[in-house]
């Protein structure tokens, strides 16, 4: 069922695939290398779970699909097409519904993308992370600089018109002017990508790079090299006219992906597949890590269900809408939960204020113009130009500050990810391990210590 308008209540879809060729040297992700009859039984698992869930769903709309992994491409295509198919004739999807794809270099051909493409896959994302053949074998990638050029040509050539890149910066060996290299080779190729995603790499524990960094044996860029490559990303591709709409991820307009921006407003979304993770009307849940346990059980392996509390529910407001340049609404804000930003989080939104992290909206006066030292005194405003504090002047969106903090900020920064990160959300996870290159994440930190 297809409705280009959904007249009822707005639901995004997340696939598994957890296979991979091989683990790359820096991924903590719940991924592996399995063979084509696991790879069979785990499909047949994910159809069962996608059809068998469907009536639960059937009062919402579905206006987002993001199929990640692993490595989703390495999967026979045709089980990609019935998973599709059974979206389709069970769920109500809307009609200009985005339908994302992860694909690596070397693991899909044009004759599967034109499938890809005609089975409803509009956009893709495509893992390249570095440029240079060598950086790319340091971090353990399959593939080259020159199978990610053919992936991409052959992704053109199958009618996809919106596709997102992967890049690192960080890399052990990298320098400022090998990552940037990287970038500009990107955006050198004939009809650039629409988005690219740039962060930083995270040494994860129980990676090999985990064992190596331990040991003292992992050369990453050194913290000012790492801000370097963050600062020279922004500058880079906002001169070639991408606009920056969330910590790592940047887009021309219009191709913003609306999927990940759902993760950040705390829309609802249900995952499919091993371990994946769901937010449905303000419960977190989600899918055993067992590989057996789900094969044999699919549409019986939640766990982990956790109903939010109000002032749970407040603090994901906040930390995850600071990821996105765009900010906190304040009207949502009171409109969901009966009362001002200002009464619950007022003092240390006007402590970021003075201290140039945040800045106020309103109908009167902004607080954008007022961000230098000189000028944040006492709580930050004057009482007649439209204070954050001003219950008349609370219409307008809160955004983070731009520029870099001292080490007091990543030290909070630090302490906020070194403390339990076992959370059923993967984008709580990705909202708390970011290695503080922006100042929105001290922020975040503010408001959950």
């Amino acid at each position: 069922m297809k409705n280009r308008i959904c007249e009822k209540k707005e639901l995004e879809l997340y696939f598994h695939i957890p296979f991979c060729i091989r683990k790359c040297y820096y991924c903590d992700f719940l991924s592996a290398p399995g063979d084509d009859e696991t790879k069979r039984h785990y499909m047949k698992a994910l159809l069962a779970e996608t059809a068998g869930s469907a009536s639960r769903y059937a009062e919402y709309c579905i206006t987002s699909i993001f199929i990640g992994g692993g490595t989703p491409s390495v999967v026979p295509t045709e089980y990609m097409e019935e998973l599709l198919e059974a979206v389709r004739s069970r769920y109500r999807l809307a009609e200009e519904a985005e339908i994302t794809m992860e694909v690596n270099p070397g693991t899909v051909r044009r004759e599967a993308l034109l499938r890809l493409r005609k089975a409803g896959v509009n956009r893709l994302s495509i893992g390249l992370q570095s440029a240079h053949n060598e950086e790319l074998a340091v971090i353990g990638r399959i593939h080259t600089w020159e199978q990610f050029e053919e992936s991409f040509a052959a992704a053109r050539e199958a009618g996809f018109d919106n596709i997102n890149v992967d890049l690192m910066s960080g890399l052990p060996g990298q320098t400022l002017f090998f990552y940037t290299d990287s970038l500009r080779k990107v955006l050198s190729l004939s009809r650039p990508p629409e988005h690219i995603s740039a962060y930083s790499l995270i040494v994860e524990e129980g990676t090999p790079f985990y064992k190596k960094w331990k040991g003292g044996e992992l050369d990453i860029p050194d913290e000012d090299t790492d801000r370097l490559m963050y600062q020279e990303t922004k500058t880079i591709l906002a001169r070639e006219g991408y606009r920056r709409y969330e910590i790592s991820n940047y887009a021309k307009e219009g191709y913003e992906c609306r999927h990940n921006c759902g993760y950040w407003k705390r829309k609802n979304y249900i995952g499919f597949g091993i371990g994946a993770a769901s937010l449905l009307e303000n419960v977190r849940f989600r899918n055993s890590l067992q590989l057996n346990g789900y094969l044999a059980n699919p549409l019986g392996c939640r766990e982990e269900i956790q109903p939010l509390s109000t002032q749970e529910q407040m603090e994901e407001f906040f930390f995850l809408g600071l990821r996105m340049t765009e900010g906190i609404d304040c009207r949502e804000f009171e409109k969901l939960f009966g009362c001002r930003a200002e009464e619950v989080y007022g003092d240390v939104i006007r402590k970021n204020i003075r201290d140039g992290l945040l800045r106020y909206h309103g109908q009167a006066e902004q607080v954008e113009g007022r961000t230098s030292e000189d000028r944040m005194q006492g709580d930050g405003l004057d009482s007649n130009k439209g204070e954050i504090t001003d219950g008349d002047k609370d219409s307008g969106e809160l955004l983070y500050g731009d520029r870099s903090r001292r080490e007091e900020n990543e030290k909070a920064v630090r302490e906020r990810k070194n403390r339990d990160r076992n959370g059923a959300d993967c984008a709580l996870y990705l909202a708390l391990t970011d290695r503080g290159l922006d100042v929105s994440n001290y922020v975040m930190a503010q408001f959950l210590l």
